[in-house]
């Protein structure tokens, strides 16, 4: 079996960024989009690239069309909207997909070490499971990603030990990343 270390992604950029080379990092991977109502995360998230960076946090920021249409643009339109409206710095992947046929080969790694938990409570939870069952009715019980801003964190050895979905508090992730660093 694959570890989290045998694969890559490609770059908005056109680079293939292997996660070989992340060894000892703390690495968040999230699915991301520009036209979502959990866009505003960037903003937090580009915080915990400044404040742990240099600690040994790296970000992937996959923006992923697959959700409601949120992340329409071509690689570059997309960060040009991050750049201008969260000023965000961390490294962008090429627009992928992270469910179904064509979903990146990392993805299905990391569904299969941690599935889906659950959104939690709150409105934005409220709404997801309500619109989820018409477009997977099986959405409880499967590992697939459910929406825009589900985040992934992998610690210094290459294990996947969380998975948060995006309703998740951000400070909770974010004292996950520091307790790893």
């Amino acid at each position: 079996m694959s570890g989290f270390y045998d694969y890559s992604v490609t770059a908005r950029t056109g680079e293939v960024v292997k996660m070989a080379d992340l060894k000892g990092k703390v690495v968040l991977i999230v699915n991301t989009a520009t036209g979502c109502g959990f866009t505003p995360q960037y903003a937090p998230i580009e915080k915990m690239y400044l404040d742990y960076h240099d600690k040994g946090l790296e970000i992937l920021d996959i923006p992923c069309n697959q959700f409601g249409g949120q992340a329409p643009g071509t690689d570059d339109e997309i960060h040009e909207f991050c750049t201008v409206h969260f000023n965000t710095t961390f490294p962008q992947m090429k627009k992928s997909d992270v469910n179904g046929d064509n979903q990146l080969p990392i993805y299905a790694f990391l569904k299969s070490q941690k599935g889906f938990q659950g959104f939690g409570e709150g409105k934005m939870a409220d709404i997801l499971r309500s619109i989820l069952p018409g477009i997977d009715p099986d959405y409880e019980h499967n590992s697939n990603i459910k929406w825009n801003f589900t985040k992934f964190v992998i610690d210094r050895s290459g294990k996947v030990v969380a998975r948060f979905e995006p309703t998740a508090d951000m400070a909770e992730v974010e004292n996950l990343v520091k307790s790893l660093l």
